[in-house]
């Protein structure tokens, strides 16, 4: 069984940071979230996948390399465009050939992975499985349609959906697929739809089961579901302390210090990620913060955060909260004080508060 990872979007939802930086390379407790999808893939035996990229491959390839880390082979499956995850599908059938396979949109996040579906797939066969789980706005998603055990329809984003089951970004298909994708037509988005694919096959009598799926999982695209993703997997960390804590400080709850950082006269109240080198100086750290590596924070204090790569905050007399703060960002305060803060700021970015 091979697995196939879509990593081609664009990322409007996370402008600005994704003018600089590949959605899928967005961290989550100081690591992308793609590389949760590949290790899901590894772990449900999967050892050959297929990644689609298009205009920001070389940062895809750059990060993941040929796969050898996590011990599968990598291979690139170039996209000129976005065209629709049925669209992926079907240019990767050079790749896929005759063989069963996983599909996993590379910005999705699962608790509990896929080991028990992979299993369930291979002994049942179907022509499809797919994951679904209950939302609050069905209309912004692929939504099923369900009798008993079977799926009679699919509707991508329905002006009124008549049920509330959205499709989760983890599909596994059998070859039937591929005649399937050749069949449809592009939707009013000018997109080959996944939904429209899977609704060809049900339409042809063949089997698709649904699941629905067991714990949380979280579509990253937008500020919010990331910093709750962060959030919910920074809640099973262990204390790990590899780095410099002095006596000043305090350390509570669950927190990873990795080697080379130095904690100095600060509070850091778990659970909370330090990456390698980091500095925090005269600093307060809230819970369920992620800071990479090469950060400064020093004289200000910051929870519910996401800080990336080389940035620095120092000197804020309010709070940071609920931020997602790219890479090499500069920012600290001016002597008037504003009554709150709150930021989403792209790579590179500056900014002095008056």
């Amino acid at each position: 069984m091979k697995g196939l990872i879509l990593s081609g979007g664009k990322g409007t939802r996370l402008r600005p940071l994704t003018f600089t930086s590949a959605k899928q390379l967005v961290p989550v407790a100081n690591k992308p979230v793609l590389f949760y999808g590949i290790e899901t893939l590894a772990a449900a035996g999967i050892r050959d996948i297929g990644v689609v990229v298009g205009n920001t491959h070389n940062e895809i390839k750059a990060a993941v390399g040929d796969g050898s880390r996590w011990n599968v082979s990598i291979t690139y499956i170039p996209q000129d465009a976005p065209r629709g995850l049925a669209h992926a599908v079907l240019i990767s059938e050079p790749f896929l050939g005759s063989e069963p396979f996983v599909m996993y949109l590379g910005d999705n996040l699962l608790a509990n992975g896929i080991v028990p579906l992979v299993e369930e797939f291979k002994a049942t066969k179907p022509a499809a499985q797919i994951l679904l789980t209950p939302v609050s706005n069905p209309e912004q998603y692929g939504v099923a349609e369900t009798e008993g055990d079977k799926v009679i329809r699919l509707v991508e984003k329905p002006k009124a959906p008549k049920s509330n089951l959205a499709l989760v970004g983890v599909y596994m298909f059998g070859p039937e697929v591929f005649e399937s994708v050749k069949r449809i037509k592009p939707s009013f988005r000018n997109e080959l739809e996944i939904t429209d694919a899977i609704q060809d096959l049900i339409d042809r009598n063949l089997v698709v089961l649904p699941h629905i799926v067991d714990g949380w999982w979280k579509d990253t695209g937008r500020m919010e579901d990331l910093l709750d993703a962060n959030r919910l997997i920074l809640g099973q960390l262990h204390t790990q302390i590899e780095g410099t804590v002095d006596n000043t400080s305090s350390i509570e709850g669950n927190v990873v210090i990795e080697s080379g950082a130095i904690v100095e006269n600060s509070v850091v109240h778990g659970p909370v990620i330090i990456g390698q080198n980091a500095q925090i100086r005269d600093a307060f750290i809230g819970p369920f913060t992620a800071i990479m590596s090469e950060v400064e924070i020093r004289g200000s204090e910051i929870e519910c955060s996401i800080v990336m790569e080389g940035s620095r905050i120092t000197g804020l007399t309010n709070r940071v909260t609920n931020s997602l703060i790219g890479r090499n960002v500069k920012i600290d305060q001016q002597p008037a004080k504003p009554a709150t803060l709150r930021f989403m700021l792209g790579d590179r970015s500056e900014v002095g508060i008056l």
